[in-house]
């Protein structure tokens, strides 16, 4: 898992404290900075998504070419 995956995680985490402490607390600032860290959240997670598929599929093809020439 790559560690962009969990860094966005995180960063959705921290959101949606300040998020709902700010609707508790009626600080709309908070509660607009909790939205914005969960945006860039979900962001950096799909970052490190894509990073992982281009991984895998990097790793599939160097797989097959070894398969093909027989060198591992």
């Amino acid at each position: 898992m790559d560690k962009d995956r969990i860094k966005g995680a995180a960063k959705q985490a921290k959101g949606a404290v300040k998020e709902t402490a700010g609707k508790m607390t009626g600080d709309e600032k908070l509660e607009a900075e909790g939205k914005v860290d969960k945006a860039e959240g979900k962001i950096q997670g799909a970052y490190g998504e894509a990073k992982d598929k281009a991984r895998d599929a990097a790793d599939d093809v160097t797989d097959k070419v070894r398969d093909a020439t027989g060198r591992r």
